[in-house]
């Protein structure tokens, strides 16, 4: 019991970090007035989140296709307990930038970002988290490949993100950041938000079962 609670609260730990990540690519986002600087200087934040081991949901949920039967009910429990610390750290530096001067320059963006999702359709929303979640597992599952040269690893990160943001795809925990820099949160956002982790999951899920059908 006690290794589990470690292993737990350690897991905790690293998602929070990553969620503290996800909301510091997300200010420079929306800080930057050039849409394709903001989109490749948010991959800070995923590149960081690899080099240092943190957990981003993600970019494990695709892995979840993996788990041996008898190793799924534990891989569901470490799945759950990322999305909360990223929830947690994404909402730590929500609150945060939203009570500091860095907040004059994004208010307005990110209000209308929140709005901008709040106002689509469940079906575009998933579309849209699907892709993502597509592009974030080639992004994590690239980088862990160490027999590619490491610039090209690093370069597939930066392309994965410039490519879902440019592209407008859902990103369950930077909207868990925008929803709480905007002060945003209802029943109708967190609703929303598990939604687009449902897309996310989808997306993950996809290239990993290709893998196991053409084997």
């Amino acid at each position: 019991m006690e290794t589990l609670l470690k292993k737990s609260f350690k897991t905790l730990v690293n998602a929070f970090f990553a969620g503290i990540f996800i909301g510091i690519a997300g200010t420079v986002y929306l800080s930057v007035p050039n849409p394709v600087a903001g989109a490749v200087l948010f991959g800070f934040g995923l590149m960081t989140i690899l080099c240092y081991e943190f957990k981003l949901f993600t970019g494990a949920i695709g892995y979840l296709v993996n788990q041996k039967k008898d190793e799924a009910g534990s891989y569901l429990l470490t799945l759950f307990l990322i999305w909360c610390g990223n929830f947690a750290g994404t909402y730590a530096v929500g609150s945060a930038v939203r009570h500091s001067r860095s907040f004059a320059a994004i208010g307005a963006r990110v209000t209308a970002v929140c709005a901008a999702k709040t106002s689509d359709g469940i079906t575009s929303l998933l579309i849209l988290s699907f892709f993502c979640g597509i592009l974030m597992y080639v992004a994590v599952e690239t980088y862990r490949r160490r027999e590619l040269d490491a610039i090209f690893r690093f370069f597939a990160v930066f392309l994965c993100v410039s490519i879902f943001i440019l592209s407008g795809f859902e990103h369950c925990v930077a909207d868990m950041f925008y929803f709480s820099a905007a002060d945003a949160w209802s029943g109708k956002t967190l609703a929303l938000t598990m939604w687009m982790t449902f897309g996310n999951a989808l997306g993950g899920f996809l290239l990993p079962l290709g893998d196991k059908i053409r084997r």
